[in-house]
């Protein structure tokens, strides 16, 4: 009765994953007008019952010989249909992978947890409906982009690990693999702002850039939104993606913080969450002054994956690491609020990820203490930015919310 019901269980979600991609093909057949109404394959019907098949010919046999007969009989009908195709003048061989995809939706789901098969019934609705955008990317994709790329996986996946993990002194309590470690996820979570910034959304108006440039650099961002002020564009509008570039930032802090040091994440969520909250607030009443907030999105182009810039950061990570463990050793918690300070005046990544992944003699509280200071700073010469590039009579709104959130951000910092 068990086998029963799981199979049972089995065969419904072959099924139902079989016909939701069917029609999924369907509509995209009919919408990108890719095939002709007579053809027989790629109907929901045909794509149901390719499902179907694959599980019912892997359950009656486990060795695999009738799942791999009935395989090549499928492939070879295809065959004979796609030659068909190739005198029309059409050598598309998409309903083929999908349909091999959906026949081993029996196999998965058999042989594999239910993620599996649900994840591969994701991948291939994504991708269907992902082709304007593919399109869009290669079109605008720099091609010095993949070569950096290439040397970014290079680094990271094949020098990484052979990277020694002993602590290199007692001024840099860390070893060079965790140092690269930190390089290349500070790395990462830019360049999904990059991208999502250059590729997915770049015409999608100045709020949504200012949000997910703040996910990228909220103070690159900054000055690009401020420039734009002064050119007299979307005044209001502006102003809100400048402020959202700086709440984005409180949010992308809390996720590095997470992946460093869980214990002092929970400890800056609260504040950080509160501010970004004020920060998404204030943003969307200026997004109210202004009817239309459409305009061409900008970003700043410049890969963080760049090895210049991914071994810069890594100079400045170890030298923040130093200056810290000597400042706290010699000057204590005073020392270290001025540091934090004079750090938030420039690049924060590196600095805070000193305090995340470093040893010092302060307390877990001060270096939250120091985390919000350094932010709060960092808030402090995004609204100077502002006022210099924008001009203090057209973004001094804009300035000084952001300087607000920093003084407040630093006051909550000397308060706890």
């Amino acid at each position: 009765m068990d086998g029963l019901d799981l199979h049972l269980v089995q065969f419904g979600l072959t099924v139902v994953f079989s016909f939701l991609i069917g029609l999924e093909v369907k509509t995209y057949r009919r919408h990108r007008q890719v095939e002709k109404p007579s053809d027989f394959f790629g109907t929901t019907r045909t794509i149901t019952f390719v499902g179907i098949l694959g599980y019912i010919f892997y359950i009656l046999d486990p060795t695999l010989k009738l799942y791999i007969a009935v395989f090549a009989g499928f492939t070879l009908l295809y065959a004979l249909f796609y030659m068909q195709k190739l005198k029309e003048g059409r050598s598309a061989i998409l309903l083929y992978l999908v349909s091999l995809l959906v026949f081993s939706f029996g196999p998965l789901l058999v042989r594999f947890p239910f993620w599996m098969a649900t994840l591969l019934f994701v991948t291939i609705i994504f991708i269907l409906n992902a082709k304007g955008m593919i399109e869009r990317m290669s079109e605008s994709a720099d091609t010095t982009e993949f070569e950096t790329l290439g040397k970014m996986v290079l680094l990271s996946g094949v020098i990484l690990p052979l990277l020694p993990h002993e602590p290199v002194s007692h001024l840099v309590p860390i070893s060079p693999f965790a140092i690269w470690m930190a390089v290349v996820i500070i790395s990462g979570i830019s360049y999904v702002g990059y991208i999502l910034q250059k590729y997915i959304f770049p015409d999608r108006g100045y709020y949504l850039t200012g949000l997910i440039g703040g996910l990228y650099s909220s103070t690159a961002t900054t000055v690009v939104l401020a420039k734009k002020i002064a050119s007299g564009e979307q005044r209001s509008v502006l102003d809100g993606a400048i402020i959202a570039a700086t709440a984005m930032m409180y949010l992308r802090l809390i996720v590095v913080a997470g992946v460093f040091n869980m214990t002092i994440a929970k400890e800056v969520a609260l504040p950080f969450l509160l501010f970004a909250l004020v920060g998404f607030l204030i943003s969307l009443l200026f997004l109210r002054d202004e009817k239309s907030t459409a305009g061409k999105s900008l970003y700043v182009d410049r890969n963080p994956l760049e090895l210049r810039t991914a071994f810069l950061f890594a100079i400045l990570f170890v030298v923040m690491m130093v200056l810290t463990t000597y400042i706290t050793s010699r000057f204590g918690l005073h020392g270290l609020q001025i540091l934090s300070f004079a750090a938030g005046l420039s690049d924060i990544d590196p600095f805070i990820l000193s305090l995340l992944t470093g040893k010092y003699s302060v307390t877990q509280r001060q270096i939250v203490s120091a985390i919000m200071i350094a932010a709060g700073s960092n808030n402090i010469l995004k609204g100077v930015y502002a006022l210099w590039f924008g001009s203090v009579k057209k973004s001094f709104r804009s300035a000084l919310a952001v300087m607000l959130l920093g003084v407040a951000t630093i006051g909550w910092a000397l308060w706890i």
